[in-house]
């Protein structure tokens, strides 16, 4: 047996066989798969419409309701946070490779590693299960720290659920990360209760983690939890917030987005005097600071899902929104951009590499384009060609169904359904562009198709030429015109998610390492780090407490901008 705060003994592997490491490393996800797409879409549509209804905070006040304490070591302490992080096995581990490591040098300083690991959101993709949990969060950071060693003391782990983490109603999350039900993840001890928490950190500065389930209001028991916790505050203390989202960058095309976390600054924490100078999130992926004259907003969601853009970040938010249509609100305050990471001019040279990226990132989208197009250039082939009459109106059927398919596609893409956000006329003259794009290639495919001697073969033969030879070529050049489309909406604003969804891309990435000081400044360090580790090697002669596969080309981590200090 086992102190609860030591993680177990557990053999080490000597090679990347998942049968020796006890998880499988998982591919990235393919984003623009069809079935994803649909199961993805199905979820989503899923948790809007019944997740109040299958709302399981309102299940956790059966569950404790402590508030933990981490007093740190000679009255400092070091946080790291890190959000966004159970995509692809070379990312994810990466990530948690650098959280593991007993310190770190960059830049001339070293950083110790965090006594506290805070998980921002989204631990887990494409849906939460326990599988996924297992494959792409739990077990690569317990390969990263499998124990804390003998001297060592074990730190701490927290976690938020984001919006994946949600889709089954947060039954694997509160599996894997509630410590009633839960495992140690390596070195790291569970200690939570429920899916949001409260952390008295040293020299008065606290810890608030709200779960908001999708932008859904604080349900009724978190609300209590929170008002018992706040009656600890004093005038003077701070609170850093974490939260799923980064509302404040969302509201500024929905403005009620960030009602939710007005609502608890306004009424939980403005009462007892304390302030909060710091907001924390992940979701986006990426790295952004904007900063006000009391208050650091940072999304930092680059833990190992793929890269979000930063050139369409706006350089000045009003937080919260003047528009808001919630009556009761703190007075706004104009934040700017500080600090962003990829750069800007890096971000707009990924977004070419669209074209590269995407059909080969998405084999299954290739090829669903490429059966369309097929049935689509047959149809047309044979409207055209037909010279009886009721032969041309039975092909005229088919024709007019793919039409719209492809149409009524388009569209949709545009502005997916689940959308938060409202459809608007950019939205469909670009779907409907895009849409009349693809019909004007099926025609070309079409007239090619009608001067090559295969229409002129015996049936079937024709269609096993379509579906040998047009089929792949067809869907290579969709990909291209779905591409060259993502880079033309992205100008306005629209399907930039898609645009680098599609790509994948596993660099640039990035987690906060904090320190508090004896002091009670606050420093906060962003870690960077541009490429990620692709070759692993096991270290099975080491010793327990060193990580079980290590990069065989050295990680080079360096800070994204001047560490913040909030003093």
């Amino acid at each position: 047996m086992t102190d609860e705060h030591e993680a177990p003994e557990l053999r080490r592997p000597r090679s990347l066989d998942p049968m020796e490491l006890g998880f499988t490393p998982r591919r990235p996800v393919p984003w623009l798969a069809p079935f994803l797409l649909l199961s993805t879409g199905l979820r989503t549509l899923l948790a809007a419409l019944f997740g109040a209804y299958l709302d399981k905070r309102e299940l956790q006040n059966a569950l404790g309701a402590q508030v933990h304490s981490q007093p740190g070591t000679g009255g400092e302490l070091w946080l790291d946070y890190v959000a966004d992080l159970g995509d692809g096995f070379h990312s994810t581990y990466s990530i948690a490779y650098l959280l593991a490591q007993p310190s770190l040098a960059v830049d001339g300083r070293e950083l110790p590693r965090g006594q506290v690991l805070v998980m921002g959101g989204d631990q887990v993709y494409p849906t939460a299960s326990a599988d996924a949990y297992e494959d792409r969060c739990k077990g690569p950071y317990a390969a990263a720290f499998p124990n804390p060693g003998p001297e060592a003391v074990a730190p701490t782990l927290y976690a938020v659920p984001g919006n994946h983490d949600w889709y089954d109603g947060l039954t694997a999350f509160l599996r894997l990360f509630v410590k009633v039900r839960s495992d140690n993840v390596g070195a790291w001890r569970i200690e939570q209760s429920r899916s949001y928490f409260v952390v008295e950190l040293p020299q008065r500065w606290w810890l608030f983690a709200i779960d908001e389930q999708s932008g859904a209001y604080l349900d009724d028991p978190q609300l209590i939890y929170f008002q018992e916790a706040a009656k600890q505050l004093r005038p003077g203390d701070r609170v850093i917030l974490c939260s799923p989202e980064p509302t404040w960058v969302k509201s500024a095309t929905k403005p009620q987005a960030y009602d939710t976390i007005d609502y608890f600054v306004r009424t939980i924490i403005a009462p007892t005097g304390a302030r909060v100078p710091l907001m924390l999130s992940g979701d986006l992926h990426h790295y952004a600071r904007y900063t006000g004259r009391h208050r650091q907003l940072i999304t930092c969601g680059g833990g190992g899902a793929y890269l979000y853009p930063t050139h369409k970040l706006p350089e000045r938010i009003t937080v919260p929104p003047k528009d808001a249509i919630n009556r009761k609100k703190s007075p706004s305050q104009a934040y700017d951009l500080a600090a962003r990471y990829p750069t800007a001019p890096t971000s707009r040279r990924l977004a070419w590499g669209v074209f590269a990226r995407l059909p080969f990132r998405n084999p299954g989208f290739a090829t669903m384009l490429g059966v369309l197009h097929t049935l689509l250039m047959l149809a047309m082939v044979g409207a055209a060609t037909r010279t009886d009459e009721v032969v041309r109106r039975l092909f005229s059927v088919p024709l007019g169904i793919m039409v719209l398919l492809v149409m009524g596609g388009a569209v949709l893409f545009a502005r997916p359904p689940n959308a938060s956000a409202k459809r608007h006329p950019q939205h469909w003259l670009l779907g409907i562009g895009h849409g009349l794009a693809h019909l004007t290639l099926g025609a070309l495919g079409a007239w090619a198709w009608l001067h090559l001697p295969f229409v002129d073969w015996p049936w079937p033969l024709p269609l096993v030429a379509a579906a040998v030879l047009y089929g792949p070529v067809s869907g290579l050049v969709a990909a291209q015109l779905t591409s060259l489309y993502l880079l033309v909406a992205s100008q306005f604003g629209v399907n930039v998610n898609e645009l680098f969804a599609g790509q994948g891309i596993d660099d640039y990435k990035i987690f906060l390492r904090l320190h508090i000081a004896a002091d009670g400044a606050l420093t906060i360090y962003p870690i960077a780090m541009d490429r990620v580790g692709r070759q692993w090697q096991a270290q099975p002669d080491a010793p327990p407490w060193v990580s079980w596969l290590a990069p065989k080309k050295r990680l080079q981590p360096y800070l994204a901008e001047p560490p913040i200090t909030i003093r």
